[in-house]
């Protein structure tokens, strides 16, 4: 079977390489691929896994490193303004990739070195400066700014690292290794729980054919309650609540919550007294005191008088709730056959997308809650997806949406990747974009220059036209970290459209009314080039890359570049003219 399984994936993941188009070999495909299968679960877009990949000279055994708070992806552009409630999860994964047949003790080796040097809260991060990557350097500074910003909270720790390759064996000495990584760790950490895990090419496969589950069966307590076959209120027993949303593994199905705009709380006011509710043994049902929970899906049928199956459910309101029912049910799985308790369940299944985000707005904003999280509810947003869809591309207002659908990857445009692209033109900051791919449409001001000004549908679309094509043309790059890749990839957009126009200051009136065809292979090329030969030579690193020095720079060969081109197309006399603007 490990043979059979083996000779499949290499099948597969060539397949998959051949059909990407945005990695120039497959060693580096293999690197997002296995953090793809890895996280599959998290629910991370392509975008999110990639700039997790850290992987070049000088990575410490780190190909990719993720940190989650409560399952919330952690960037450094957020850790400024992070909370988390008391008894938080605060996970470190770390990945090595290796596209061989064989696990190897090095690989482990160098992870006791790095967790040594840089989990080691007494060592100062600079000093390893000339050891390891800006990337992994950055990726271990947000793990302990993060850490220490939220010490107070009592958060538990977890490290988990992950060693895929195409093996279909394991040596002893390399289990030997893992278990001194893992003492290692717990030395600097005594109380925090460690893990290594060998992905070999029987779980990698088995990973690929999993699926994240999205029609999925719910059995009532009494006969529901639906004015129109389309939409139920009912009461569920706890136990089948619990069995709702959780997998075959026991853990919490992620993606059922991808559209609710809270994170979980913790033991806040609130969620402790729900946890007390379930812990209490009294006559009071549970749904008696507790508000219950709202499921929208795409659709809703009765199997029987009693059981309904969902497809694509989202828990739009609910999420304290459902993680206090899981939580409780996790600890005391023995409960679970004595529970006869109930909770209240909406089940609606919206007439269109304005509905759902209206269901979803109405049903999260009875507290306080930023509006930036409910930007993706904005009018201006379901137009961009609707005017995306009718000419081929596809808007992830609802993240992965349409790559659980099958789309490729070249034809999505994520809601942070287009506001990147936005920022970059025509605010002139490449660097921005960079450094803040969380917190993008944060800032009122410029969502308000972004998308309510300038609303024009075929700006945005040939925004995002451009944007993934240079995108494609940067990742086809073989001699690129793909680190590197991220570093300058809206250095190279701002440059290649400030060339084609032969202007700075872009407006939105210019994407209109650009020829797109005037945006050559050969102009990307020849400005990624450049680009990426001063990236270099201010450092070649994400600090690098985050910094306004580097943006001005950039901007500052635009009229070189333009007039480069100008020159060989028609005469000194108009690079002179350029020279003087």
């Amino acid at each position: 079977m490990s043979k059979n399984a083996q000779i499949l994936l290499e099948n597969l993941i060539e397949q998959e390489f051949q059909g990407n188009e945005s990695y120039g070999n497959i060693s580096d495909y293999f690197e997002f691929f296995s953090a793809s299968q890895i996280l599959k679960n998290q629910g991370l877009s392509d975008d999110e896994i990639e700039n997790g990949i850290v992987g070049k000279g000088l990575d410490g055994g780190c190909d990719s490193i993720y940190l989650f708070l409560n399952n919330l992806l952690i960037t450094p552009d957020i850790v400024e303004h992070i909370s988390a409630p008391k008894d938080s999860i605060l996970e470190l994964i770390i990945i090595q990739s290796k596209k061989t047949t064989s696990f190897g003790e090095d690989a482990i080796m160098k992870w006791k070195t790095v967790s040594s040097n840089l989990l080691d809260l007494s060592n100062t991060i600079t000093d390893f400066s000339t050891r390891y990557n800006a990337d992994v350097l950055e990726a271990f500074t947000t793990f302990r700014d993060t850490y220490t910003k939220l010490i107070t909270s009592r958060i538990k720790l977890k490290f988990r690292f992950y060693y895929a390759t195409l093996a279909s064996d394991l040596h002893p000495n390399v289990e030997q290794q893992a278990e001194e990584l893992k003492s290692t760790v717990k030395l600097l950490f005594p109380n925090a729980s460690v893990e290594v895990e060998f992905i070999d090419s029987d779980k990698l496969f088995d990973m690929y054919n999993s699926v994240i589950e999205n029609r999925v069966n719910l059995k009532f307590a009494d006969i529901p309650i639906s004015p129109n076959q389309k939409n139920y209120v009912a009461l569920v027993d706890l136990k089948s609540y619990y069995q709702f949303i959780v997998n075959d593994s026991g853990e919490i199905r992620k993606s059922f919550f991808d559209s609710n705009v809270r994170d979980y709380q913790g033991k806040n006011n609130v969620n402790s007294s729900i946890s007390e509710t379930l812990h209490r043994v009294d006559n009071n049902d549970f749904w008696w005191l507790n508000n219950g929970v709202t499921v929208l899906a795409s659709e809703a049928t009765l199997v029987n008088n009693r059981e309904l199956q969902i497809v694509n459910p989202e828990i739009v309101n609910g999420l304290q709730t459902s993680m206090e029912v899981y939580n409780y049910f996790s600890e005391n799985k023995e409960a679970l056959e004595e529970e006869k308790r109930s909770i209240l369940l909406r089940i609606i299944v919206p007439d269109n997308e304005e509905s759902r985000d209206q269901i979803i707005f109405a049903t999260n904003n009875q507290t306080n809650i930023p509006k930036a999280t409910l930007r993706v509810t904005d009018p201006i947003h379901l137009q961009i997806e609707m005017y995306f869809k009718s000419r081929g591309l596809f808007y992830d207002r609802r993240k992965n949406y349409y790559k659980n659908q099958g789309r490729k990857p070249a034809e999505i445009v994520g809601v942070s990747f287009l506001a990147q692209c936005l920022i970059t033109i025509f605010l002139k900051k490449p660097d921005y974009a960079r450094a803040r791919p969380s917190t993008l449409l944060n800032d009122e001001k410029t969502y308000q220059e972004l998308y309510e000004k300038n609303n024009d549908l075929e700006v945005f679309y040939r925004v995002a036209l451009l944007g993934k094509k240079i995108q494609k043309n940067v990742k086809s790059v073989s001699d690129y970290s793909p680190a590197e890749k991220s570093d300058i990839l809206y250095y190279v957009l701002y440059a290649v459209i400030a060339r084609v126009l032969n202007k700075r200051d872009i407006k939105p009136s210019d994407i209109k009314t650009l020829d797109l065809n005037s945006v050559t292979d050969s102009i990307i090329v020849d400005v990624r080039d450049r680009v990426y030969e001063i990236y270099k030579q201010h450092g070649g690193n994400g600090r690098v890359a985050k910094s306004a020095v580097f943006r001005c720079n950039i901007r500052g060969i635009k009229i070189t570049l333009a007039t480069e081109y100008r020159y060989k197309r028609g005469g000194r006399e108009h690079a002179n003219n350029n020279r003087s603007k």
